[in-house]
């Protein structure tokens, strides 16, 4: 069951992950720009076609019972449910027709004016229009905002908006979390990792691994009286974070493990562990004869 889970659950939440962030960007994103542009078009193609009463110039299909309708200018205009307004025959015909489009058990609308938002939606807004096309503006939208924030005035505009935001209590707690996760899973890494190394840090008996990034300072090395290197020494579950280090290079082990996968282990807390790292059975269970403690010869009679 466990194995079933492990092989499971990855897959699965990073599923859930993705669903979430899409539903997100529709609710706070492509909905409301969907809402504004259909009450534009509405605004738009609503102008003067929507009667209150029968016009002078009308003329009507029953004169005896002017609520069956009228032809006015070429167009037929019916009754909306609420039996108030007039509104175009072809409006009210489309969206009776197509209504099962926008999903099942839809009702159908109650005035004329969610008729004509009905008939927007349908016929100027469909999802297999509107979705690709927001997919295409929104990534190109971030694609220049990067591009225009990432130097010059944008930058500047970029430090003094976050400037702002660290000074307002409460909310700075919740941006500063969410900008070091952002940070750390979208921007580049501006500090290069030369190596994995493990160091006994903090103390004697205690190995850590660590990122090498470089030569440490020459004060520093003309103390030790050899070469020393500069590590950074990741905090779990959080690698953007932690302390940099200078240990003599005679002390720091190379380890057979890429920048990546040192990040993953750090992350997860140790439970991620390549696969070509981990002891064979046969290692775990007999011990090399130099780690063994207590390892006393036995006397031998001559």
């Amino acid at each position: 069951m466990f194995r079933g889970l492990g092989v499971v659950l990855p897959p699965l939440l990073t599923l859930v992950v993705l669903i979430w962030a899409w539903n997100a960007i529709e609710s706070y994103v492509l909905r409301p720009m969907e809402t504004g542009v259909r009450h534009g078009l509405v605004l738009v193609l609503t102008r003067n076609q929507i009667k209150r009463e029968v016009p002078k110039d009308a003329v009507l299909v029953n004169p005896a019972v002017p609520a069956e309708g009228f032809t006015f200018q070429g167009e037929r205009y019916v009754l909306d449910p609420t039996r108030s307004k007039f509104l175009p025959e072809y409006v009210v015909k489309f969206v009776d027709d197509n209504l099962d489009r926008l999903g099942p058990y839809q009702a159908p609308p109650v005035t004329a004016n969610a008729y004509w938002h009905r008939y927007v939606e349908l016929r100027y807004l469909p999802r297999s229009f509107i979705v690709p096309l927001f997919l295409l503006v929104f990534l190109s939208a971030l694609y220049f905002l990067g591009r225009v924030f990432a130097h010059g005035i944008g930058r500047w505009f970029v430090n003094s908006l976050e400037a702002g935001i660290n000074r307002i209590p409460l909310v700075n707690k919740v941006y500063g979390s969410v900008k070091q996760v952002t940070d750390f899973a979208f921007s580049e890494r501006e500090i290069e990792f030369n190596r994995v190394v493990a160091i006994e840090y903090p103390r004697e008996g205690i190995w850590s691994i660590g990122f090498v990034t470089g030569n440490g300072l020459p004060g520093i090395t003309k103390a030790a009286g050899e070469p020393v290197l500069s590590v950074l020494m990741p905090t779990s579950p959080m690698p953007m974070t932690g302390f940099t280090v200078t240990v003599r290079r005679s002390e720091a082990i190379d380890l057979d493990m890429t920048v990546d996968e040192a990040i993953q282990f750090c992350v997860s807390c140790g439970v991620v562990v390549p696969s070509r790292r981990l002891p064979t059975a046969a290692a775990a269970a007999d011990p090399p004869l130099l780690l063994r403690s207590n390892a006393i010869p036995h006397p031998v009679n001559v």
